[in-house]
This record gives C-alpha cells, structure tokens and sequence, in this order.
C-alpha cells in the first residue's frame, strides 16, 4: 500500500520565498493495482515517484510506502525501503562500459548478493523481457526499445512490489512503446503494483486502467477515455 496523506512539497527560492510544487496532496494506492499518473511537465510527477522512494521528503504531510513512513523512516532504513521496489527512468542511466548482464547484475550486487544467485536471477530477468540472448552487448549495441527492456529487467532483479516507471516511453517510437507498456503491464498481472508516469495519452486510452491527473496542485481521478 502506497498513502500521501496531506502532503506539500515545497522549494526554498533564491530570494527568501517558497515554490509549492503541490500542497494537502492525499492518494491511496493499494498493493497489486496499475496507475497511471498524468499531467503537464512541472506539475510534480516526478516528484511525487521521488516521494515514494523517499528521495524527497514532505515539507508537510506524510507519504507511507509499505512498512515505511515519511515520517518516522531512519536514514539506515532508506536503502531497505528502495530495495522493495524497483524505478523505470526515461533516460535508461545504463552503465555505458558494462554488458548487459553486468547491468542487471548491478543492481543485485549493490544489495549485497553474489554468485550463483546473482547470475540465475539476472538471466531469469533478462529472459523475461526478452533479452537473454544479448546478454554479452553493450548498450550502445542495443535499440532504444531494448535498451529500456534493460533498464526493466535492472529494476525487477530485486524481485520488488512496487515499480514506479517514470515516462518509459518517453523516448521510444509508437511501436515500441506498445511493446514497452505491454510488458509492464504483464509485470503488474503477475501480482506488481504498478505507477506510470506518463504524458503519451493514447497509451493511456488504449490500454486503461486508474488514472490521476494533476490539476492545480492536486490529484484528480479521471476517466481514460475521456483524455
């Protein structure tokens, strides 16, 4: 389960003042559901996604993400909280001199695991999203749709409950981004909680599910079809 419960998120300005990203933001998103959230570019997506990894805290207010709470959360906690759920960044941020496999591999070693279990579980991963027999390439050798098919198999390694992408598709041709949503999609049916975030609306009407959009600082649930 994933809960803001009243919360602002505030910069401080150069001359003293404050810019409100959004104030008394509350949503509710329940273990194993798929949502999308919209809105223009600087209404806070990102910010809310950085929210529930808690590498934003509220000004005010408080985010609960599992066992974990905003407000209570030790920093020698953070990290465990982030290993319970995996980030799908728009820009890949792949390791340019590493393979494949060393990629995803990454990942699981930033978390204390080794050996044998490491490498079952990347290949695992890596056949998942199609990709086992590239595994040996770099990422400069891949397409856009296979580089981004890494960067998911990277944030399911860790085998997490949560998986918040932040605009995957965002650099992708329409073809691919099909192909990109559908396997995040067929993540979510195996039992993930899911979060996208997401300006492209004909993936949103095409392949629907809840949907909270920001309006004026705050979230508003509409009707895909409607977009």
């Amino acid at each position: 389960m994933i809960e803001l419960q009243n919360v602002t998120v505030s910069y401080p300005l150069p001359n003293g003042q404050r810019k409100e990203v959004f104030q008394n933001l509350s949503t509710r998103i329940e273990k194993g559901e798929m949502v999308y959230l919209i809105g223009p570019s600087g209404s806070g997506k990102t910010s809310l996604l950085r929210l529930m990894y808690m590498d934003l805290m509220p000004t005010a207010g408080r985010a609960v993400v599992g066992k974990y709470q905003s407000d209570t959360i030790q920093p020698k906690d953070i990290p465990y909280l982030r290993r319970s759920l995996g980030v799908v960044f728009q820009d890949f941020q792949l390791l340019p001199d590493r393979s494949i496999f060393e990629n995803v591999a990454f990942a699981m070693y930033a978390t204390g695991k080794s050996g044998m279990v490491v490498k079952n579980r990347v290949m695992q991963v890596l056949s998942r999203v199609g990709l086992s027999h590239k595994r040996t390439r770099y990422p400069h050798e891949l397409s856009g749709g296979e580089q981004q098919r890494v960067v998911i198999a990277r944030a399911i390694a860790n085998d997490p409950w949560i998986l918040l992408a932040d605009e995957p598709t965002g650099n992708l041709d329409p073809n691919v981004a099909d192909e990109t949503l559908k396997l995040l999609i067929s993540l979510h049916r195996q039992g993930m909680t899911l979060l996208v975030c997401t300006h492209d609306y004909r993936l949103v009407r095409s392949y629907p599910a809840r949907t909270l959009a920001f309006m004026k600082g705050q979230l508003v649930e509409v009707d895909p079809s409607t977009l």
